[in-house]
């Protein structure tokens, strides 16, 4: 399967230079996304990806080809292995941040797996911190995304965190 980019989106941009962190978060979201398009177990979509497309490679443009160059690849793959043994549980956890009116089904699928890759780190205590979750995940909507899907994601993953570690945000008023 090719590159991840949303219908109304423009394809993911490279993480910045020395954030191997962020490159696992776009990774992950691209392998949610192609399990979940293609119905391939996520175990074999996160072989897929140390295999084939995570690190650098030759080619000038390799991110546009699909590929994630600087990763931390233990982060990737816990990300995704979290979201997907979870996926029922964060699925209802992202259900209950959209309006009542919005199924998690009706989502753009590039959306809705960025939004299970949040969910999916943020059901695990305070690391990293909620807010640099958001922080992240909003970079990474930014990045595939030019409508107003970040803005929708920043909601969502506002709520999400929230809900997920409600002990984060306890001193905190919304604001």
């Amino acid at each position: 399967m090719g590159a991840v980019s949303g219908g109304k989106g423009k394809g993911p941009r490279p993480a910045p230079s020395g954030r191997p962190r962020t490159g696992a978060r776009v990774a992950a979201v691209q392998a949610l996304f192609q399990s979940e398009q293609a119905g391939e177990n996520p175990e074999t979509v996160i072989d897929q990806f140390v295999r084939h497309r995570l690190g650098p490679n030759e080619a000038e443009d390799s991110f546009g080809e699909g590929r994630v160059p600087e990763v931390d690849a233990k982060l990737f793959a816990r990300i995704v292995r979290t979201a997907a043994a979870r996926i029922e549980q964060l699925d209802v956890a992202i259900a209950a941040a959209l309006a009542k009116d919005w199924p998690l089904e009706k989502l753009d699928p590039v959306l809705r797996a960025l939004l299970r890759a949040a969910a999916g780190e943020l059901s695990v205590p305070h690391e990293p911190p909620a807010r640099v979750v958001i922080n992240e995940y909003l970079d990474i909507a930014n990045g595939f995304f030019v409508g107003d899907e970040p803005r929708f994601a920043n909601g969502v993953l506002d709520a999400l965190a929230r809900s997920l570690r409600a002990d984060e945000f306890a001193a905190a008023p919304r604001g």
